[in-house]
């Protein structure tokens, strides 16, 4: 770590110094990310002229490695000619992903000056739905016909490889495009010149439909333990692949997405400071207002128990511990069975297991807490048995129906196509808060006769 920290402090000095022949032989002797890392750490001028000197050989590798933002800066500085040229170089699905966030004016300015294979591979990736794997593959893949021979093979690895986005494993294809096998590169090597490929090719493939949820090939990769995947058509037509690097930006999207809506907040694809503070708003202000809403109903509860209440004040005191108590046990529960479900860990057929399984969870928890508060509801508050009695049974009942609502209400909202995120802790609080209340008035009731 040290001698990065001095590498980079190197080039800021070439920099700096204006010592631009060295500081672009040092960057040629750095690897892409740390180049791309040091060019965002620099201010806007600095990060263009530091852009513009880095050997063609490796500009589009580090491009691809920098922020969306700043290859914006860079795309938009660049000529036309020198702009195409980072398109062209990008790999496919890099090359989408950027189009995507540029303005309409520039992508046609881009693509205007691109090559037609570029072109190609870009529409082609753009016209899948957002979030599927024909949206987030890429077209640089090596692919093979069956019938020819491992010499053969070999040659034109060498000649489509470089602009491959991997080698590791080659598709094999009949006549019509369909996919048929595939073969890794160790056993081409390793395989007498003259062999046939649909001789030594394994036929059991493994493939992503080019429909298919980006959530679902994730989940394909991490079954599979793959480090890239075939992605097909309806017709079995090998149209690109998936790569490991794509799976983890997917994966990191879909658990920040998770984490927003169990937080009651609209979903956003941007970074938070890039955010602004309007964006940011409307993000959060519909549910904060819906949940606002139906939390009126546990005003409306205490209303109509202001009597009991007014008999017995000291039952006020206790209210905010109950319905804090409730909110959290059901958030536990929430939050365990919506991880379950997005890992498919869980299915809806479970879910009696599941709540048998919540039901002695909330008893025990119940019986803990409610021997704890008893304790000190006697010896700190010092209340009277009969009120302690009623605030620790409420509890007990209070925690076994927040398990159950923290439990059901996910499953439930996946079954009938809701994002199970979305039953997490605020929503399931602001239920748990009624049901607590009324638990708590009617046990008040029947006890302390008031």
């Amino acid at each position: 770590m040290d001698e990065r920290k001095e590498e980079m402090q190197e080039l800021k000095e070439l920099l700096e110094t204006k010592q631009y022949t060295r500081l672009r032989q040092n960057l040629s002797e750095v690897n892409d990310a740390d180049i791309a890392a040091f060019i965002e750490s620099l201010d806007e001028e600095d990060l263009l002229k530091v852009f513009r000197i880095l050997p063609k050989a490796s500009a589009a590798d580090v491009f691809s490695y920098l922020e969306v933002e700043n290859q914006q800066l860079i795309i938009t500085a660049l000529s036309d000619k020198e702009a195409a040229n980072i398109i062209d170089n990008l790999m496919a699905d890099d090359a989408t992903d950027l189009l995507e966030e540029m303005p309409a004016n520039v992508v046609k300015k881009l693509l205007a000056n691109a090559s037609p294979e570029t072109r190609r591979d870009i529409n082609h990736l753009l016209r899948y739905p957002e979030d599927c794997a024909g949206s987030i593959m890429t077209v640089e893949y090596v692919d093979l016909k069956e019938n020819i021979t491992v010499q053969d093979a070999i040659e034109r690895i060498r000649k489509v490889g470089v602009d491959s986005e991997t080698i590791n494993i080659c598709y094999v294809l009949d006549s019509k495009r369909t996919l048929v096998g595939t073969v890794a590169l160790r056993y081409l090597l390793l395989s007498p010149p003259d062999a046939v490929i649909g001789d030594i090719m394994h036929e059991n493939v493994i493939s992503l439909n080019t429909l298919m949820d980006q959530e679902e090939v994730a989940r394909q990769f991490q079954k599979y333990d793959f480090t890239s995947m075939p992605v097909v058509d309806n017709e079995n037509r090998l149209v690109g692949i998936v790569t490991v690097d794509d799976v983890v930006d997917i994966l990191q999207e879909e658990a920040t997405e998770d984490i927003e809506k169990m937080a009651a907040i609209v979903p956003t694809d941007k970074p938070y400071m890039r955010t602004g503070v309007f964006e940011t708003w409307k993000k959060r202000i519909p549910w904060l207002l819906l949940l606002m809403i139906s939390a009126t109903f546990t005003g409306r509860i205490i209303t109509s128990f202001e009597d009991a209440l007014s008999s017995c004040v000291v039952l006020t005191a206790f209210i905010p511990m109950l319905m804090d108590t409730g909110g959290n046990a059901g958030g536990q529960a929430s939050v365990t069975i919506i991880r379950g479900l997005s890992l498919n860990e869980i299915e809806f057929g479970d879910i009696l297991s599941v709540v048998w399984k919540e039901i002695r969870v909330a008893f025990l928890c119940g019986v803990v807490l409610a021997a704890a508060n008893f304790v000190k509801l006697l010896f700190l508050d010092r209340v009277g048995v009969q009120v302690a009695g009623v605030v620790c049974l409420t509890l007990v009942v209070t925690v076994f129906f927040a398990k159950l609502v923290g439990c059901t209400l996910p499953m439930f909202a996946k079954k009938v196509g809701f994002d199970p995120a979305v039953m997490a802790s605020p929503f399931i609080t602001t239920i748990v808060d009624a049901i607590s209340l009324m638990v708590y008035f009617q046990i008040a009731a029947s006890m302390l006769h008031i």
